[in-house]
């Protein structure tokens, strides 16, 4: 589950976008002064922040400002009432990733959410393999063919999609909403199900022995990882 922190003086819009976001099963926290959010920033790590830009006790600027010169690498997506073309660039210059203007629709800042999520995702991802082998499976993901024991595997395109990501990040858990995100595009979301039956699918046709898993493993309420070595 993604982590997102708000930081927005008006309760409001703040409550709105808690509730919001809440609702598309992201996990979020909030802050009403950039004092605050920027300590939060630090403590949390979250996925993302919203960072409204006239905060009281430190500027959205400040805070923006303050993150990067330390490092930072948290998305920011910047959202403000300002709406003239030198503060959405002076904001940009400063290390935010977008630019909001409100009022907003919440559909529009929800698509931008995901959109930075998934630049992010994809720069944490290394390269995409061509071929994997592992025991006795060869997949070769240019031409869209596996085999197990020299025998050709019946796979889909979505079902090589799954198994290539999972390979770029082998060892790591990739979460549902991430491969749903890579594999299937995020305007186009069908249910974490989808997954789930994606990776039976896969299990079925690359393990040894699918109820006993030892290359695709579940991480209960989070996603999946893929180990390839022996």
């Amino acid at each position: 589950m993604k982590h997102i922190l708000v930081i927005e003086d008006d309760s409001a819009i703040l409550r709105g976008l808690k509730d919001n976001l809440e609702f598309e099963h992201y996990k979020v926290s909030t802050a009403m002064n950039g004092e605050t959010g920027y300590s939060l920033i630090r403590q949390l790590k979250p996925d993302l922040v919203i960072l409204d830009l006239m905060l009281p006790s430190m500027s959205g600027y400040e805070v923006c400002r303050k993150v990067r010169e330390e490092g930072g690498k948290v998305p920011i997506l910047i959202l403000t009432a300002r709406g003239e073309e030198v503060d959405k660039v002076f904001g940009l210059n400063m290390g935010a990733d977008d630019y909001m203007t409100k009022p907003f629709s919440v559909r529009e800042i929800l698509a931008r959410i995901q959109a930075i999520l998934r630049r992010t995702a994809n720069a944490k991802t290394g390269p995409l393999p061509d071929e994997i082998r592992f025991d006795d499976v060869m997949v070769d993901f240019r031409r869209f063919e596996a085999r197990k024991g020299g025998r050709t595997l019946e796979m889909s395109r979505k079902e090589f999609g799954v198994l290539r990501l999972l390979a770029a990040r082998e060892g790591e858990v990739v979460t549902r909403e991430d491969l749903l995100d890579e594999v299937w595009g995020y305007d186009r979301y069908p249910t974490t199900r989808t997954v789930d039956n994606h990776i039976a699918l896969l299990r079925s046709k690359i393990e040894a022995d699918p109820a006993q898993p030892r290359r695709l493993i579940t991480i209960r309420g989070v996603g999946y990882k893929l180990f390839l070595g022996a």
